[in-house]
């Protein structure tokens, strides 16, 4: 039992949620193990971009283990150390992209961290929901922030009031997912996402995610604005060179984030 993570020669990170015989459902330490996953994603230069999954063909990620919170006492001075184990989806900020392959049940905290992925892959058996309602909780570490900001509005009330389930057809027809393909090639093809992304120059991505990211609390002048500063400092970047040589040149560029 454990979170692991894998990084290949391309700089791209396999983060595997490793709990099969609890649907991959997160206890305390598995919640402070994916938060160090996240941290080493956001801090270790070799990592581009990665992906995140479930082990074995039954869940993405059944979200909080319920058995370990629900009557679980507490300090009251728990509830303001909001930076201890910080999540991606609880407001780490990590702006390197981010591809969910969903091999099974994404519900609760396992759609939570759906929400704050970037690109999202989905096995034809996979199943999303905000259960939460049904446990007498609420769909916390951002269920109930970005859902409304990515699904039009009736249809993620209907997912935070009702908390049933969708299929995978249901996610791709209202643009919560990117693409359906069968289980075997998951895997693949979120990979196959993942070495599109990580060929592009890896500090345009970064401000990319996070001018995307931070647009609706912007504001169009504010983001037009800041998009102007950004590409000013990555001109002067020899990222930005490389790209231009290898344009002008016809060839692959070659990026080192400097």
């Amino acid at each position: 039992m454990s979170i692991d993570l894998q990084l290949d020669q391309e700089g791209i990170a396999l983060v595997t949620i490793n709990r099969p015989e609890r649907r991959n459902a997160f206890d305390a330490e598995h919640y402070r193990l994916i938060s160090e996953a996240w941290q080493t994603v956001r801090d270790d230069p070799a990592i581009r971009v990665a992906v995140i999954t479930g082990a074995g063909d039954k869940a993405f990620s059944a979200g909080a283990d319920l058995k370990t919170y629900v009557g679980r006492e507490s300090s009251m001075s728990e509830h303001w150390l909001t930076q201890k184990d910080q999540l991606l989806n609880r407001g780490l900020e990590v702006w390197k992209p981010i591809i969910a392959a969903v091999n099974g049940y994404c519900i609760g905290g396992g759609m939570t961290l759906l929400l704050a992925t970037d690109i999202r892959v989905a096995s034809e058996h996979a199943t999303f929901g905000l259960s939460e309602v049904k446990r007498g909780i609420v769909a916390a570490n951002g269920g109930t922030q970005r859902v409304v900001a990515q699904l039009p509005y009736p249809i993620a009330m209907e997912l935070l009031l009702t908390g049933d389930a969708i299929d995978a057809e249901t996610a791709l027809r209202w643009g919560l997912i990117n693409k359906i393909v069968p289980h075997d090639r998951l895997l693949d093809e979120a990979m196959q996402y993942a070495r599109r992304v990580a060929a592009n120059a890896p500090l345009a991505l970064q401000a990319t995610k996070e001018l995307a990211v931070k647009a609706p609390e912007l504001g169009l002048s504010a983001g037009l604005r800041m998009e102007q500063y950004v590409n000013r400092m990555l001109r002067m970047t020899e990222d930005a060179k490389e790209g231009a040589r290898a344009f002008q040149e016809k060839r692959a560029p070659v990026f080192k984030a400097n």
